[in-house]
């Protein structure tokens, strides 16, 4: 259990300059989706390859062992939330992070669990 405050007390110029300082609900709903896309294991593995390399969804889909099907729904999340884009080249569809910011989120993470 969490350690808790033994006295109920409110710090009146703390809890408005927070307030003040917080985005708005909006905002922290657009983080909360951005963030769970990071929490499903098959999108992290996804991510986690487009670290390494501008993949099609059929090598993403043997990286991952799921269908191309299975892929291409995942890929959707994550372009919906801006983590992914793509290119077309011919036939071929090739998904890459969609920026550095991405990448940098990713090796905070690891960086932070092999700590």
């Amino acid at each position: 259990m969490a350690e808790v405050c033994k006295v109920h007390e409110e710090h009146e110029e703390k809890i408005a300059k927070v307030k003040e300082k917080l985005p708005n609900d909006e905002l922290i709903v657009e983080m909360a989706n951005f963030f769970d896309a990071f929490g499903d294991v098959t999108r992290l593995k996804i991510l986690l390859a487009l670290m390494e390399e501008e993949l099609c969804t059929c090598d993403l889909s043997n990286i991952t062992g799921l269908s191309v099907s299975a892929i291409s729904h995942q890929l959707r999340v994550l372009k919906d939330r801006r983590i992914v884009n793509y290119r077309r080249e011919g036939k071929n569809v090739f998904y890459r992070l969609d920026d550095e910011h991405i990448r940098e989120i990713l090796k905070i993470a690891l960086k932070h669990l092999g700590e």
